[in-house]
């Protein structure tokens, strides 16, 4: 059973110029005890797909259309009261910027008893105990001398080493992590990303990570969704992606990745984008306009790409 499903998805913003689809159309599922990986450019949709679920949303954002489900309760239609309760308590997020998520007035141990206490029926004392406990799964040394800490002391690892405590308060069953080392160093990003599997086994946590770091979804996910202009264009299991990338926009996220290897790899000249296309499908609405194909085809176990069928004609 998934314990969240998306369906047909739509999150637009009402501007002054007009509706900005920022999330159109997109479908997953994520299974309990897994993670799941959301991939693309800025600008693709997967941070407001994220959003999306807990309704963290601006004055002129709404859900148009579509549903989610989570552990089996349509949650996208519940008001901010019932919201309420499902945010920090079952479902838990880590934002990009560990620096800026804390409170600088306020010390550790005050925002991370408190969001304790705002979920449980833990008294002061008791919710102390447990925000030690966290900061020591989360391998804070001194965990008791961190709680004295205000955010200015602490390094960027640190800051987002009690972000991912104060998420995991409540046990949550859904862990969002919307980049969560972006701004991080690549070895405390290697440090954070090595806890979080572990913390994910630990607590029985699922997870649904978004990056735009395909070296980060490798090391993270079980599966992975591509989303580009808002729309989904191709989901698969990770080792598949990476072993046989069918969409022209995957492909090129691979490139742009594989270039970054200290390897002189000539990407752009190896690789045909389009070499996917046959006698069943081509990828001819995204090469004239950037915009995903209409059809949603599978074209392995798992694996799913978004393509135009071509109209099957007589001899």
């Amino acid at each position: 059973m998934s314990l969240l499903q998306v369906n047909n998805l739509h999150t637009y913003f009402d501007t002054r110029n007009g509706t900005v689809k920022a999330v159109n159309g997109v479908s997953f599922s994520l299974e309990e005890g897994r993670t799941l990986g959301i991939v693309g450019e800025s600008g693709s949709g997967k941070s407001q797909t994220a959003m999306s679920i807990l309704q963290l949303f601006q004055k002129n954002q709404r859900i148009a259309e579509g549903s989610i489900i989570f552990d089996g309760k349509e949650i996208s239609s519940l008001g901010q009261k019932d919201l309420l309760k499902i945010r920090g308590n079952e479902i838990s997020m880590i934002f990009q910027e560990p620096m800026t998520s804390l409170n600088p007035v306020f010390t550790v141990k005050y925002q991370l008893v408190e969001a304790i206490q705002l979920h449980s029926k833990l008294n002061k004392k008791e919710a102390v105990a447990r925000a030690i406990e966290l900061l020591d799964a989360v391998k804070i040394p001194n965990p008791k001398q961190m709680l004295r800490q205000y955010p200015h002391q602490l390094s960027g690892g640190m800051s987002q080493r009690v972000m991912i405590a104060m998420a995991l308060a409540c046990d949550p069953k859904l862990l969002i992590a919307d980049e969560p080392t972006t701004a991080l160093d690549v070895i405390i990003q290697a440090e954070i990303l090595k806890l979080m599997n572990e913390l994910k086994d630990r607590f029985s946590t699922s997870i649904l990570f978004i990056t735009h770091d395909l070296g980060v979804i490798n090391s993270m996910a079980d599966d992975v969704i591509v989303m580009n202009g808002g729309k989904i264009v191709e989901s698969a299991p990770i080792k598949e992606i990476f072993k046989n990338a069918k969409h022209p926009y995957t492909k090129r996220l691979m490139a742009a990745f594989l270039k970054t290897d200290i390897k002189n790899y000539q990407a752009e000249e190896t690789l045909d984008f389009y070499s996917s296309e046959n006698e069943h499908y081509d990828f001819s609405q995204y090469k004239e306009t950037g915009v995903a194909d209409p059809d949603w085809v599978q074209v392995s176990d798992k694996h799913y790409v978004a393509v135009s069928l071509k109209k099957e004609t007589n001899s």
